[in-house]
């Protein structure tokens, strides 16, 4: 069953330490956009199912990736997205948005997410990478 919006607001909200949901929605817009261009298959669907509605089609129709970004460049495409954002405050934004995400997704699936990506997103996820 998917979170519902303004829970999973609240918690980006909370972890990203944001005034307003406004904040928090433009947030895991970009994020999700992007996260959604690196993952395939079964696990971004499950994801997407573990999602409020308005995130989980935002995953699904995602930003084109012409290839895998590392995590730096995750990072730094996330800055590029987000009006007056830097490095810093997107690797906080990124936080915010993966660590609510990996909880809505529980153990089992951001395993298999983090088995998708690059090495180094574990720590975006704040999750150890799976051996």
């Amino acid at each position: 069953m998917p979170i519902r919006r303004e829970s999973f607001l609240a918690h980006v909200q909370e972890r990203g330490e944001y005034e307003t949901t406004e904040e928090a929605d433009r947030a895991a817009r970009v994020v999700l956009a992007l996260l959604g261009a690196h993952l395939v298959g079964t696990v971004r669907a499950e994801l997407a199912a573990r999602l409020p509605e308005t995130y989980a089609l935002i995953l699904l129709n995602p930003l084109q990736a012409s290839e895998p970004l590392s995590p730096d460049r995750f990072v730094r495409a996330t800055a590029a997205w987000i009006e007056g954002a830097t490095e810093k405050t997107a690797l906080w934004d990124i936080g915010a948005v993966l660590s609510t995400a990996a909880a809505a997704a529980g153990d089992t699936l951001t395993r298999e997410i983090l088995l998708q990506l690059p090495p180094g997103y574990d720590l975006l996820f704040g999750h150890r990478r799976p051996t």
